[in-house]
């Protein structure tokens, strides 16, 4: 899942224990010079998982470590907002990635499977470290550094950074201040708390240029995106009685639809944020199209409902408010899984109708 984090639930998070964070910076420390380095994050990476990732990677090789590269499951292809990042030059396609590194770190991966044919290397790295902040991730790396209770995975990337006495630079804060942001929805999401704004604050005093990047963020898009969006958004349906009386609100997108206005999946990422806003509705969906017959799905709630819950049993994770995970079938196949999971008022069963399109 490609999930920004709506919030997290801090009463049930289990920060990195000292003991962790410790073994963690001793195996970094204890690698030598010339020790391959593999950073990955999940498929179709968002902001969160790129920043986090990158801005580690420039501040381990600010430690010394000369052979850093970074890449992620499937093409090589970075969506606008995050391709002018700095750290962009350790990328490296999956197919030329390392095949035995000395130390692999995984970011923003809520489950081993999210990282697709690079899921041996780690289990087999001789150092493996899990960086993450989702509530559903079991702890698949030998160091797992978890936090449900970060708002962005970022947060666990600066601490290790910290405790490794990386300075922080401005390179390096414009990719954790990406992260940040955008798995905190511009810190407008209930995971923004002090601490947060602390962090933000330290990011931005080493000089990034906020203004610039929130643009680049939050307020640019091609016409041809904004169609998309437009039919979207015009095909939406609200279900009034789904969740539980609480609404449930879900629209779905083509590959035709993306064709036609010659849009990569990327350019509908944000459009789970705009769909979640219906007033009627706790919970909102997405289907967004990877393939035909394949689609990958944006779960959001307002706080009544847990859609982590829905998202996991249906093979995906994420947080208590956003989740996400991958299907196939129709669209009707997706929607009905979710619906069947979601509460439902006793003796009212809602049918939307048949779908086309699809």
């Amino acid at each position: 899942m490609s999930e920004a984090a709506a919030g997290g639930d801090p009463e049930a998070a289990v920060h990195p224990s000292e003991t962790e964070w410790a073994a963690a910076v001793a195996a970094l420390r204890g690698l030598p010079p010339g020790a391959r380095v593999l950073l990955a994050c999940h498929v179709n990476p968002d902001g969160d998982a790129l920043g986090s990732m990158l801005g580690a990677g420039l501040g381990l090789r600010g430690l010394g470590l000369g052979r850093v590269t970074a890449t992620f499951p499937g093409p090589m292809r970075l969506p606008a907002p995050f391709d002018a990042l700095p750290g962009t030059d350790l990328l490296v396609a999956e197919e030329d990635a390392d095949p035995a590194p000395d130390a692999m770190l995984v970011f923003d991966v809520a489950s081993i499977e999210r990282l697709g044919g690079l899921a041996d290397r780690l289990r087999a790295a001789p150092v493996g470290i899990v960086l993450d902040h989702h509530a559903s991730n079991p702890g698949f790396g030998r160091i797992n550094l978890v936090d449900p209770a970060a708002a962005a995975t970022s947060v666990l990337s600066d601490g290790l950074l910290r405790r490794l006495g990386v300075p922080l630079d401005a390179a390096i804060a414009e990719c954790l201040y990406v992260a940040l942001a955008t798995d905190t929805g511009s810190f407008r999401f209930a995971s923004t708390t002090p601490a947060v704004h602390e962090l933000a604050a330290r990011l931005i005093a080493t000089g990034i240029p906020v203004g610039e990047i929130s643009r680049r963020l939050f307020d640019t898009r091609p016409v041809g995106a904004l169609r998309v969006f437009g039919t979207a958004l015009a095909r939406t349906v609200l279900e009034a009685d789904g969740a539980g009386g609480l609404g449930f609100v879900w629209t779905y997108l083509t590959p035709d639809d993306l064709a036609a206005q010659d849009q990569a999946p990327s350019a509908i990422e944000a459009l789970i944020d705009t769909v979640r806003t219906a007033a009627e509705a706790d919970v909102a969906c997405v289907v967004k199209p990877v393939r035909p017959g394949e689609w990958s799905v944006s779960l959001r709630s307002k706080g009544a409902v847990d859609v982590s819950a829905v998202a996991v049993a249906l093979g995906g994770g994420g947080h208590r408010f956003a989740a996400g995970f991958s299907a196939s079938g129709t669209v009707e196949d997706v929607v009905d899984a979710i619906r069947g999971l979601l509460p439902a008022p006793a003796g009212i069963r809602v049918n939307s109708g048949r779908i086309s399109g699809t």
